[in-house]
């Protein structure tokens, strides 16, 4: 059962956060992506916040959470420059990336760079595999 303290800040976070998943995804994320998005949510105070699970399109097993893209928009990244505002998001997710997140696209913009263009990057198809299993050097 949910407390009221913590439904309370859901539905505050509704009107800011929007919660996407990749077409490989269930419909319902996983314990990673939800300490993702928490931890996101906590350290940055997000206007928007999309999170994709993009595991499904890697050689990975089914429901694997290994592979992630995310668009953060906050007024936190203001001033700062893009090395700066990945690392607070590595920061953020310290635990996760020495863990099962094996790789993380990111996206940090100010509110400002957000509204000129609000949308999330593709990835680029997977190539599945190793280099040696390719045959590149």
């Amino acid at each position: 059962m949910l407390s009221g303290q913590l439904v309370r800040r859901l539905f505050s976070m509704a009107g800011r956060v929007c919660l996407s998943r990749g077409s490989a995804g269930s419909g319902t994320g996983g314990p990673v992506e939800a300490a993702i998005r928490m931890k996101l949510e906590q350290a940055l105070n997000p206007e928007v916040l999309e999170l994709r699970n993009e595991s499904g399109g890697h050689a990975v097993p089914p429901g694997s959470e290994t592979h992630f893209r995310v668009a953060v928009v906050s007024s936190r990244f203001e001033g700062l420059s893009p090395l700066q505002r990945h690392r607070l998001v590595h920061a953020a997710l310290s635990e996760e990336l020495a863990g099962p997140v094996h790789a993380l696209a990111i996206q940090a913009r100010t509110p400002a760079q957000w509204r000129e263009n609000p949308q999330l990057d593709a990835s680029p198809p997977c190539l599945g595999g190793s280099k040696k299993t390719r045959g590149t050097p």
